[in-house]
């Protein structure tokens, strides 16, 4: 029986790059020149550590890191920023996380609209990923085009179609 899984991962190697680019234009850019700046991937915990010398900088940061991610085929909803805070050396740091997997509620929403378009297939949620199986490979297609029209708030990968 045909099947795909939908998912959502993030290539770790890429988002090095992506982050190491970023890194690069800081410092080539002249408003940074002497300016205090980091940016930082912890690929342990997946996430990014962004240090500036002040909110407006920081803002530039960020710009630059989703212009990146964009460049290097990331999706930027895959990120997550957290809040602004002052660091005891008067700077601006904050983090941000790298979403991955399908959390159940979102998993829940994407059952309910694949059961909303009355094919016949069947679609499983399994720990961080949906599974859907049918008998015909076309409805799993059309499945997969419907769903991309669809925004989950995270990007979605389409794989192991059988």
């Amino acid at each position: 029986m045909p099947s795909f899984d939908i998912v959502n991962e993030i290539n770790a190697q890429e988002v090095d790059n992506a982050v190491n680019n970023t890194h690069k234009e800081v410092a080539t850019r002249y408003d940074f020149r002497g300016l205090h700046t980091e940016v930082e991937f912890h690929k342990k915990e997946n996430r990014i550590h962004l240090v500036a010398a002040e909110k407006m900088k920081l803002k530039a940061v960020q710009e630059m890191l989703i212009k990146h991610f964009i460049k290097r085929q990331l999706e930027p909803k895959a990120l997550e920023f957290g809040t602004e805070e002052g660091t005891s050396q008067g700077y601006v740091k904050q983090d941000a996380t790298i979403k991955e997997g399908i959390d159940r509620e979102t998993a829940k929403k994407i059952v309910k609209e694949i059961k909303s378009l009355k094919l016949k297939v069947q679609p499983a949620i399994q720990e961080d990923q949906v599974r859907v199986t049918g008998k015909k490979i076309d409805e799993l297609q059309e499945v997969i085009q419907h769903l991309k029209s669809k925004s989950f708030g995270i990007p979605l990968q389409f794989v192991n179609l059988k």
